[in-house]
């Protein structure tokens, strides 16, 4: 509707146009040259009028065309000053124009709602030229969750984690595969998802990168609370017997000693093998006794602490004992105001026995330190740290540490590491171990 007074104007134009040389030609049939020549110069009129009237038209066309090739919608077409004929044309260029620039803006803000909306999720999201490797973008969450601040090409991540890069080229769109990153000494349990998808003639790969370390300790966790509950239950219910059954014929015998011949000394070692029965029967009921402690802790009683207090105590407890064995305490709190929810005195005990370890860790070394701080994450995690300059953990330990029944120590019970794992998941938040053989050990209580 727009174009009409310019299609208008150009049939007006063509039509006296041809009436005019219609009627020269009925002139000049008729021998009037005389009137000829005024017609003439009529048309000559026509004819230049006409052509600055399409080529006005074909220089606005050409303004619009380039400022659409420039995506420069803001432009304003002049419609009062322009003439007549283009007016139009003019109009309905800044029609287009004002319709362009509510479908951009329309699309920044659906692109920039979608930008926060994957800043914001957990999931790591990389996306890069499938043929090229390219990389076009990726989030805050995979950038954190590999420790890296720029990626150019997938094929940089070869050289810093090269099982990794493996696994992110052999997985296929529509696959779904378990893998591990390592990152700063520490190990995680990630699921990689891949789909894919063309645009301009392109293929890209995307990758989701979700760290699955927490539901698997979740789920590891009530494994082992299951089958320790089983197993408690099934020895201190045939020990048990056992125990009550030795202790009946240890009296039975020494009451029978009067009656009994024991000049062969075999009723002292029938004594001898009922005691030791006995023994071994009580400490395995103290064994399994112990290790029911790891299901009894169900309700964590939260309260809202500052950091500050709870480390001021660890110090009065722990600083006679390091004094005497000569290892030095660091405590490290740069914020005096850092407040966490939790459970005192679990939380107590889970860095009571975190630096414990420490001290058997630095025990042989020349100069033993330990560092106890805290500090808050940039998501917003505040993070507790136990860290000593001992003999450090060998890699192939670090995975088997948290597991119940395991120690490396011989009079280790294997239960201490296993109980901290599970007081961290009652907080909704999890321990995790950063070690170099030979330079030290950290545990970090992330909460």
């Amino acid at each position: 509707m727009t174009f009409k007074k310019y299609d208008w104007g150009l049939i007006i134009r063509i039509a006296l146009l041809f009436a005019t040389m219609s009627g020269a030609a009925l002139l000049l049939s008729n021998g009037l040259f005389l009137i000829m020549v005024a017609v003439l110069a009529l048309i000559i009129f026509q004819v230049t009028d006409l052509y600055r009237f399409t080529n006005k038209s074909k220089e606005e066309l050409e303004q619009f065309v380039e400022s659409v090739h420039y995506r420069d919608f803001s432009r304003h077409f002049d419609e009062k000053n322009a003439p007549v004929a283009v007016q139009p044309m003019r109009k309905g260029f800044n029609e287009i124009n004002s319709t362009f620039k509510i479908i951009s803006k329309e699309r920044e803000t659906q692109y920039q709602y979608l930008q926060k909306i994957l800043e914001l999720i957990d999931t790591g999201i990389l996306s890069y030229d499938n043929k090229e490797g390219e990389v076009m973008w990726m989030n805050e969450s995979f950038k954190q969750l590999l420790s890296i601040p720029y990626l150019k090409t997938i094929h940089s991540l070869e050289k810093r984690d090269p099982g990794l890069y493996k696994e992110i080229i052999s997985v296929k769109p529509g696959e779904s595969k378990v893998t591990s990153i390592t990152t700063d000494k520490n190990t995680l349990k990630v699921l990689l998802s891949a789909t894919a998808f063309q645009t301009e003639g392109k293929v890209y790969k995307l990758i989701a990168f979700q760290n699955i370390n927490e539901a698997l300790d979740e789920t590891e966790s009530k494994a082992w609370q299951k089958l320790l509950s089983v197993m408690t239950h099934e020895i201190m219910n045939s020990v048990a017997p056992i125990s009550s059954l030795a202790e009946t014929l240890k009296n039975r015998l020494q009451l029978s000693l009067k009656e009994l011949n024991n000049n062969s000394g075999s009723l002292d070692d029938l004594e001898l093998g009922i005691d030791t029965i006995k023994r071994r029967s009580e400490g395995l009921l103290k064994f399994a006794e112990t290790y029911r402690n790891l299901n009894k802790i169900t309700n964590p009683n939260l309260k809202k602490v500052y950091v500050r207090d709870m480390f001021e105590t660890l110090h009065r407890l722990m600083q006679p004992t390091f004094e005497q064995k000569n290892i030095e305490l660091e405590i490290i709190l740069k914020d005096p105001d850092l407040i966490l929810e939790a459970d005192t005195d679990l939380i107590e005990q889970v860095l009571i026995n975190l630096i414990l370890n420490a001290a058997d860790a630095v025990k042989e070394v020349a100069s033993p330190r330990i560092q106890l701080s805290a500090y808050i994450t940039p998501n917003n995690k505040v993070v507790i740290k136990v860290a000593d300059n001992g003999i450090g953990i060998s890699a192939d330990l670090m995975e088997k540490i948290f597991i119940p029944f395991f120690s490396t120590r011989k009079t280790g019970s294997g239960i201490g590491l296993s109980l901290c794992k599970q007081i961290m998941m009652l907080h909704k938040g999890n321990i995790k171990v950063q070690s170099v053989a030979g330079e030290g050990t950290a545990f970090l209580l992330f909460f």
